[in-house]
């Protein structure tokens, strides 16, 4: 779905607040010079056209980077890690390293004493004897640092407060809010800060060019928009980062994500400190869990089995959906439940890459398999295309959009152009609904329809918006072919933009045919928001609110199910829920829930009774350095 696909970054944000490690809410300087610098914006006397005279050096972001012992910081918040997993959490650019675009390792400054404080005095920044910060033409080497008030960073930060101390820099903290940071007029989203501290949540598809491209700098005079709060902009990095994602295969995006890694290293304007970890813990009487740092482990739940033969899972959560309607939910706890009843996207998106789902998809729709064709397409003035922002415009005059060669063209108004443009054909397996009816054609045209509706609640309508054309099949087949607007080169374009089919057939408890209920009412409609017809392996039997939701076995899934039964309780405090694990009343606490709050279980995993398993998790801790003066 639009919402889960093509917003999935703002959607993992939003995940992350519920982990407590938030990101910003989501503009344009001139290019760096080579060697890292960062060059002011043409002075027009307004906010963040300054250079920071200090953090606008990249020796002093060198030194920083240097001075800072990320391995203390680790080990600051978790404490009884081993030093295999330590290790795993480390970083070097803004990727994890098992990710497929991450092609490192990358020259990031890494701790060294020694070096941060000989590259500091090279910089003119000097200790004086008997002194404990440095100082250079008569002013202190002194840093205000901005994060949350949560306990987690107040920790590490008191380490790499310390650390930066030893270099004979001094840093002043403020502990701020969450509701101040995060806020939309306030902290990040205004650029308050020098130093700033919070979290981004790494996915399959990598991104990066609202966080990180030139254009995407919030300044007063373009309302704030964007995410880099950096300021950041080097045309090597800025290009190579938007090329990547206006580029569709997985090997040129790689190549292009390494360039950007290398500026990334480079110019050091912002510090990866570590991923954070997180456990899954279940008895060892359940076999099948795969635990997975972008994939929610209940995707394969129809495998999972109890040793006894049980017939019954129990899966702890802390958090209760607040709807079963994917469209308007961004939960976790949503995500984690809909997985194996087909209703969250039904499509595996494990270890940073994506995978069709079992028995509803043979294979993803890419231009390597022939499902999808790239081609070159005469434009002319008036006709609606994409532009270099991903944005549908009317191709005018002074129109930037990119030619059919990935190059950047601000077009005259008149003369041939040539874009590229995306035929996809999207095709399903046969499927039935819960209730025994044949998914069809019609049930994914009402999908298009309802998500496409601007009453429906949706938060975005990016999806429907890039589309120029659908050709729906009908000879009976679960198929579809999408004509995307000139110029949209969304690399996650071999998934669905409608994969989630409704069941057009349905009767409502009041008579009506769910094809005839208008998207404004879905919102509150019992068979859409509570329990909905499901094709997947399991379907929704009842929920209790505020207690626990029960799934059991769809009776038409055409695959196996192990156990037919699965029941997840809500248990809003984690050690209750720690207790109930190890008592034997829940099979599995998931990641959500349990995050990295393991210690109580570590001795019934010592004594056999109980597996955990602790991962880096896709959610990374890092220090943005705001280069220009408000």
């Amino acid at each position: 779905m639009q919402t889960k696909k093509f917003l999935v970054l703002s959607l993992f944000v939003l995940m992350a607040m519920v982990l407590g490690a938030c990101a910003a809410p989501a503009g344009v300087p001139a290019a760096a010079p080579a060697g890292g610098e960062a060059a002011a914006p043409a002075a027009d006397g307004g906010e963040f056209t300054v250079l920071n005279p200090v953090l606008g050096d990249v020796a002093v972001r060198t030194a920083l980077a240097q001075c800072i012992d990320r391995d203390a910081l680790i080990a600051s918040v978790y404490p009884t890690l081993d030093a295999e997993t330590k290790v795993a959490l480390q970083m070097d650019s803004n990727l994890p390293k098992t990710h497929w675009a991450w092609s490192g390792p990358y020259d990031f400054p890494q701790y060294d004493v020694e070096a941060g404080s000989a590259t500091l005095d090279a910089a003119g920044w000097t200790l004086p004897e008997g002194e404990s910060v440095r100082v250079k033409d008569g002013e202190s080497l002194v840093l205000k640092f901005v994060t949350t008030n949560a306990a987690f960073r107040q920790t590490w930060s008191a380490v790499m407060i310390q650390n930066l101390a030893e270099c004979g820099i001094q840093i002043i903290p403020t502990y701020a809010p969450a509701s101040w940071w995060f806020g939309d007029t306030t902290g990040l989203a205004r650029r308050d800060f020098e130093l700033g501290a919070f979290a981004w949540v790494g996915e399959a598809d990598p991104g990066g060019r609202t966080l990180y491209a030139c254009n995407q700098i919030p300044l007063p005079n373009n309302g704030w928009e964007g995410q880099n709060s950096m300021g950041w902009c080097n045309e090597v990095a800025s290009n190579a980062i938007i090329k990547a994602n206006n580029t569709l295969t997985k090997e040129d995006r790689a190549v292009q994500y390494d360039i950007f890694q290398k500026e990334f290293a480079k110019d050091v304007v912002s510090i990866p400190l570590f991923q954070r970890a997180e456990a899954e813990a279940f008895t060892t009487d359940l076999t099948g869990p795969q635990i997975d740092p972008t994939e929610y482990s209940s995707w394969n739940l129809a495998e999972w089995k109890l040793a006894d033969g049980g017939d019954t899972i129990v899966i702890g959560m802390s958090q209760e959906p607040d709807s079963m309607w994917q469209l308007v939910s961004s939960m976790a706890a949503t995500a984690y439940v809909q997985k194996p009843t087909g209703l969250n996207r039904p499509y595996v998106q494990a270890n940073y890459d994506f995978a069709p789902f079992p028995g509803y998809q043979d294979a993803l729709s890419t231009i390597e398999n022939g499902l999808a064709t790239n081609n070159d397409v005469e434009v002319k003035a008036g006709d609606t295309v994409y532009s270099k922002d991903g944005e549908p415009v009317t191709l005018e005059k002074d129109a930037v959009v990119f030619d059919k060669d990935g190059n950047e063209v601000t077009y005259d108004g008149t003369s041939p152009l040539t874009m590229k443009q995306l035929v996809v054909d999207y095709k399903f397996l046969p499927v039935t609904w819960s209730d025994g009816t044949p998914v069809s054609i019609a049930d994914f045209q009402l999908a298009q329809k309802i998500d496409c509706d601007k009453e429906s609640g949706a938060t975005s309508f990016i999806t429907c918006e890039s589309i120029q054309d659908i050709q729906w099949a009908d000879d009976g087949s679960l198929a579809f072919t999408v004509t995307y607007l000139p110029g949209v080169q969304t690399p996650t374009y071999f998934l669905s933009p409608f994969d989630h089919p409704y069941p057009s057939h349905q009767v409502t408890t009041d008579g009506r045919t769910l094809a005839d209920v208008p998207a404004a009412e879905w919102l509150t409609l019992k068979e859409i928001a509570e329990l909905p017809l499901s094709f997947g392996p399991y379907m929704v039997k009842e929920w209790n609110k505020g207690q626990n939701l029960v799934l059991e076995k769809n009776p038409y899934w055409a695959g196996e199910v192990a156990t037919p039964n699965v029941i997840f309780v809500f248990i809003p405090d984690t050690n209750q829920a720690q207790a109930q694990l190890i008592n034997g009343d829940v099979d599995l606490l998931e990641k959500s829930t349990l995050g990295a709050q393991f210690e109580p279980l570590l001795p019934a995993v010592e004594s056999g009774q109980l597996n955990l398993e602790i991962s880096p998790s896709p959610t990374w801790e890092h220090m943005d350095i705001n280069l220009y003066l408000p």
